[in-house]
């Protein structure tokens, strides 16, 4: 799938957040407005500066969502070979899936997802499917319902496991590491694993030092990838399977 071509309907991670900054925005910049007009200038000057800063929130997070994480991913994965079997945890609408598919001329891409139409704009099956249909990619990718946290495959099954942004939304810090050490679980022996996510990036690398993995560092995704602001950046965690 080419990032700047791509056909398919993804949505958006938290659309209630969008739409709440435009709100924001609106009702701070009418604020201004009227102190402007009594004469208040420094509570206008302050709801003024307060509606740019969420205008510029909302901004963020749509480039974000439209074109930022794609562009970060698309790099991310331009270090397929094409041949792999590939796992995405958290799928939604195959944002990462099929950016992996399209790559993966004699691969594999495998999505897993509990299909919820709330929390970070879930998607049901039917609308991934929709996605790979209409991206050109259907025949390489499979999706599964499954929890994350009890993956319905046999161990050193995959040679990439990524997930973007979705451990997080596991509620308990107990759940999280158990999805990373499925994820640990599935990956072949030698194999990578990428997981994007705000927040517990630290927990999920120590979990998987804990399981022997010494290959794992965390690193920024820049500002692509902030989904509003740098408040809210994204890490990617990244570490190669022990070959044994």
């Amino acid at each position: 799938m080419n990032v700047s071509k791509r056909h398919g309907s993804y949505g958006f991670d938290a659309p209630w957040a969008v739409a709440g900054s435009l709100l924001g925005a609106v009702v701070l910049g009418a604020l201004a407005a009227l102190s402007f007009s009594l004469d208040i200038l420094a509570a206008g000057l302050a709801f003024l500066f307060g509606a740019l800063y969420t205008l510029a929130s909302a901004v963020s997070h749509v480039y974000t969502a439209r074109r930022g994480k794609f562009a970060v991913w698309a790099e991310e994965l331009r270090r397929l070979r094409g041949d792999e079997r590939l796992l995405d945890l958290g799928c939604g609408r195959g944002t990462v899936l099929l950016l992996a598919a399209g790559r993966l001329e004699s691969g594999r891409a495998t999505g897993v997802d509990l299909w919820r139409s709330r929390g970070r704009s879930r998607a049901r099956p039917p609308a991934a499917r929709v996605n790979a249909e209409v991206e050109g990619v259907a025949e390489r990718v499979d999706l599964v319902t499954a929890d994350l946290r009890d993956l319905p495959f046999g161990d050193d099954v995959f040679d990439v496991v990524v997930s973007s942004r979705a451990v997080h939304t596991v509620r308990d810090a107990d759940g999280r590491a158990e999805v990373v050490r499925e994820a640990h679980r599935v990956l072949r022996p030698g194999g990578l694993m990428l997981i994007a996510d705000v927040g517990h990036t630290a927990a999920y690398e120590e979990t998987l030092r804990g399981l022997g993995v010494v290959d794992v560092r965390r690193r920024d995704a820049g500002w692509r990838f902030w989904a509003g602001g740098p408040w809210s950046g994204t890490v990617i965690v990244e570490a190669r399977k022990p070959a044994g």
